[in-house]
């Protein structure tokens, strides 16, 4: 199983970027999709998570900026991110859970600066 992550850049302070992940190979039914972040220095964070069911959780720094949602049939999940800050700057990585395992993506990097 791949997960293959896009979608990542250099933006400037409240601009938006969408990134993307999609799954391939032998993955079966999938239960929560999610991104998370680390920034240089940090630990890595939840940014945002959806249920099969397709209810969402966020950071509460996300909250009202980002969205994520998810295509079940193309195995793929998506992060819209809108009025982007300076330290929402780190490298982005996808998770799938098959129910059994956890499957993460190599990461995108978003950077945001004027």
């Amino acid at each position: 199983v791949q997960l293959q992550a896009s979608g990542g850049g250099l933006v400037q302070p409240g601009g938006s970027l969408t990134l993307s992940c999609a799954a391939s190979g032998s993955i079966g039914s999938i239960n929560a999709m999610g991104w998370y972040r680390q920034a240089p220095g940090k630990q890595r964070e939840e940014v945002a998570v959806i249920s099969n069911g397709g209810s969402a959780d966020y950071v509460d720094s996300v909250k009202g900026r980002f969205t994520i949602s998810r295509d079940n049939a193309k195995k793929t999940v998506y992060l819209q991110m809108n009025s982007l800050k300076p330290e929402d700057t780190a490298t982005y990585y996808c998770v799938m859970n098959d129910y059994v395992n956890d499957y993460w993506g190599q990461g995108t990097q978003v950077t945001v600066s004027s």
